[in-house]
C-alpha cells in the first residue's frame, strides 16, 4: 500500500475513533434520537438529488437503513448519553465482530474456527473486566446498550453481505433516507416535540457542527474513503486496521473530555483488542506462512 493510501486508511480510522468525543460534544445540546435523525437526513439529503440509486433491492436498503440508523446508532447514542463514557464505548461496539460470526453460523451455515473461539474467549474476558467495574461512568445499561448496538450493526453486515458488488458510498446515501422516518417518530415519541422544539432552538453552532461531522465526515468520508480503498487493495490489507479504531476512541475521549484510563480499562482494552486481532489476523497469518513454509 502506497503511503498516500496508508495515511487515507488512518485519516478513516481516525475519524471513526475520534468520532465517539463528537457524539459526546452532540449529546450536550440534542436528545439522542433526536441527534440521530439529523445526522441520517444530513447523510441522505441533499446527495439523494445527485447520487445515482445503488443497484440494490428497496427491501435491503430500507433493511440496512433501518438496523444501522434505529438499532445501531440509536442504541449506541442513547448509551454515550449519560451511560458510559464514550472511549469505553469505542470498545464495547466492535464486540460487532462476535456477532457477526456468530450470525453467520446462525443464518448462512459458515463454521466457526478454533481462533474464532480463542479470540472470542479473550474479548469476553475484557468484558467480564468492564462488566465488574461498574460505576456512574460506566453503567450495566450503558453496557447492555452498546452490545444491543454491536448487535445491529452485526445484523446490518450480513445485509451488506448478501448485496454483491455494490457502490457503498451510494448504498450509504440512499439508506441513510429509510433511518430517518422510524428514529423520527421514537425521537416525537420518547423525547416529545416540546424538547425536541428547545433542542433545537437552543442548539449552537458547536452541536451542529457535530451533526454535520457525523453526516459528513463519519458518514460519506469514511465509508467513501474506505471502500475506495478496498476498490484498490485486498481486504486483508486494509480491514485490520479497523483495530485502531478503539484506539483512536479512547486516546481522544482521554485527551479531549478527561476521560480516565485505570489499569484495569487498559487491561480489557487490551483483551477485546487481542480477541479481535485474533478473530480478524490469524487467518491471514496462517496463509502466510503456509505461502512461505
Amino acid at each position: 500500500m502506497p503511503l498516500t493510501h496508508l495515511l487515507l486508511a488512518l485519516s478513516v480510522v481516525a475519524v471513526w475513533g475520534t468520532n465517539f468525543v463528537v457524539i459526546r460534544w452532540g449529546l450536550d445540546g440534542l436528545p439522542p434520537f433526536l441527534f440521530a435523525t439529523l445526522r441520517f437526513a444530513l447523510s441522505a439529503l441533499p446527495w439523494l438529488l445527485f447520487v445515482p440509486r445503488p443497484t440494490a433491492p428497496w427491501s435491503k436498503l430500507a433493511a440496512f437503513g433501518v438496523l444501522l440508523g434505529v438499532g445501531q446508532f440509536g442504541l449506541l447514542f442513547l448509551a454515550i448519553d449519560g451511560r458510559i463514557a464514550p472511549g469505553l464505548s469505542s470498545l464495547v461496539v466492535q464486540t460487532q465482530v462476535f456477532f457477526t460470526i456468530g450470525l453467520s453460523m446462525w443464518l448462512l451455515r459458515e463454521r466457526i474456527r478454533p481462533w474464532q473461539i480463542a479470540g472470542l474467549l479473550l474479548a469476553v474476558g475484557g468484558l467480564s473486566i468492564i462488566g465488574s467495574h461498574l460505576d456512574a461512568s460506566v453503567t450495566a445499561a450503558g453496557v447492555g446498550l452498546v452490545l444491543g448496538a454491536a448487535f445491529f450493526w452485526a445484523c446490518a453486515n450480513l445485509v451488506v453481505k448478501s448485496l454483491g458488488p455494490v457502490n457503498m458510498l451510494h448504498f450509504m446515501v440512499w439508506s441513510s433516507a429509510f433511518a430517518v422516518p422510524p428514529l423520527l417518530a421514537i425521537s416525537l415519541a420518547v423525547e416529545g416535540p416540546q424538547a425536541i422544539g428547545h433542542a433545537l432552538q437552543q442548539a449552537g453552532p458547536g452541536v451542529w457542527a457535530s451533526v454535520l461531522w457525523q453526516a459528513l465526515g463519519n458518514t460519506l468520508f469514511g465509508y467513501g474513503a474506505w471502500n475506495w480503498l478496498l476498490a484498490r487493495h485486498p481486504a486483508a490489507t486494509v480491514t485490520p486496521m479497523a483495530l485502531l479504531v478503539p484506539i483512536f476512541g479512547m486516546g481522544a475521549s482521554a485527551l479531549a473530555l478527561g476521560e480516565g484510563l485505570p489499569g484495569w480499562k487498559l487491561l480489557a482494552c487490551g483483551l477485546v483488542l487481542a480477541g479481535l486481532a485474533v478473530s480478524v489476523l490469524w487467518p491471514r497469518l496462517l496463509a502466510f506462512t503456509s505461502r512461505n513454509g
